[in-house]
């Protein structure tokens, strides 16, 4: 081997234990995923290895448990409506913000991203003492009301990262022909934030569907999320059932990033 082969050889070693963490840092993240979807088609009553066959047999009990599949259903629409409603609230501010330069502007920032950062144990108990002190008490609309105050910052973070970094000559060149301020907003600033407020919609949708802590608070016996319906369920019986419920959640999650794809493509949302 000559000095040239040796030094190619040398350099190469260099990124082997980088190439050995890397895969085992994703087989860390993907091993549960992976182990929970096979659980999911096993015939057998708990996790045995090797599998015995293939089976639909828990998909079936698990539709056929009537609370999974309405907790599903109560799930998808609460985090569709908080999802609109954080939009409703978070694209409004994030324009009126995102130019303002002031210590005010600033702290009204902050104060609108600040849910990420206050453990949803602390926004659960503080809501939960301030809606039943104006009357309203565990039912779908505190459902909706903590979700959407938990989703409001998801939806602002993106939607302000886009329109700060837009050129404010585009509103300008709008406005020298002749375009209102709605229709400036409309024709011309809307389309090019969408991706934002696409994006910060699906993580706010997503982290509601998987949101325990403030449904735990707020559900009551006939209105509560999936995420608690599983915890209850996994309190009495621990079958492969709560492994297929857990697969169809992470389904419906793996088709929203698809749409994401589709509409606008990952790559540009990250590079928003």
């Amino acid at each position: 081997m000559n000095e040239a082969k040796f030094r190619r050889w040398i350099e190469r070693a260099k990124w082997v234990p980088l190439y050995v963490f890397t895969a085992l840092f994703f087989v860390y993240l993907l091993a549960p995923i992976v182990i929970v979807v096979a659980v999911s088609f096993t015939p057998d009553n708990g996790m045995e290895f090797p599998f015995s066959g293939f089976s639909l047999r828990w998909y079936h009990q698990a539709w056929e448990y009537k609370p999974f599949v309405d907790s599903l259903i109560i799930s998808l629409e609460l985090a569709l409506v908080s999802g609109l409603a954080a939009a409703f609230v978070a694209v409004p501010s994030a324009l009126f913000l995102g130019r303002g330069t002031s210590r005010m502007s600033v702290m009204l920032a902050t104060f609108l991203l600040s849910p990420i950062a206050i453990p949803a144990l602390v926004i659960g108990l503080a809501l939960l003492y301030f809606l039943a002190k104006i009357g309203i008490g565990v039912s779908f609309l505190a459902l909706f009301i903590a979700h959407t105050v938990v989703s409001i910052p998801y939806v602002m973070r993106t939607t302000l990262a886009v329109y700060r970094n837009l050129s404010p000559q585009f509103a300008e060149a709008a406005s020298v022909l002749g375009a209102s301020s709605w229709q400036k907003f409309r024709y011309v600033t809307l389309p090019l934030i969408a991706p934002g407020i696409f994006a910060g919609c699906l993580f706010a949708i997503l982290i509601s569907l998987d949101n325990l802590a403030l449904s735990y608070f707020f559900g009551t016996a006939n209105v509560t999320t999936l995420p608690v319906v599983m915890l209850s369920y996994l309190q009495y019986s621990f079958d492969p059932a709560i492994a297929a419920i857990c697969t169809v959640e992470m389904a419906i999650s793996i088709v929203l990033l698809v749409v994401v794809e589709k509409v606008y493509g990952l790559r540009a949302l990250i590079s928003s």
